[in-house]
């Protein structure tokens, strides 16, 4: 997997006066690869998560509340780590996918805390998901 296969896609905010409409994905979308399960959770600012690799699972993520710094990692052809790093929220309303085979952590960036959505294309399998220590990638947060 390289770093390029991670979509970015802008999504529909419908503005109305009694609250907005948030749209997440539809099945006909870019990026929908079946659907296993929909999840949130929480991350606290400064809070990071970090380091999982889906070995199977593509991922689509998106935050209505709060902003939230993904990182983004792989290795290139010389073994070199090369990072991507990609904030979304409130104020960039919009879905990432992640295929299988790439490192990531995210980092909560709004006080108190930011909730993420995440719709899975498999249900969560505790054997299919890699792990690592947040200091086995270096990666300055700051």
């Amino acid at each position: 997997m390289k770093l390029t296969d991670i979509l970015v896609t802008p999504l529909p905010r419908i503005d109305t006066t009694d609250g907005d409409v948030l749209h997440a994905m539809k099945q006909k979308d870019a990026g929908y690869d079946g659907f296993g399960e929909a999840y949130f959770s929480w991350v606290f600012a400064g809070a990071i998560k970090a380091w999982k690799r889906h070995t199977q699972m593509t991922m689509n993520v998106v935050v209505p509340v709060g902003q939230v710094r993904f990182v983004f990692r792989c290795d290139n052809t010389d073994g070199i780590e090369e990072f991507r790093v990609e904030e979304i929220g409130v104020d960039r309303f919009v879905r990432i996918t992640v295929p299988p085979g790439i490192w990531f952590g995210f980092q909560g960036l709004h006080t108190p805390q930011s909730l993420l959505l995440n719709i899975a294309n498999i249900p969560h399998d505790p054997n299919e998901v890699e792990r690592l220590a947040l200091t086995d990638i270096n990666y300055d947060w700051n």
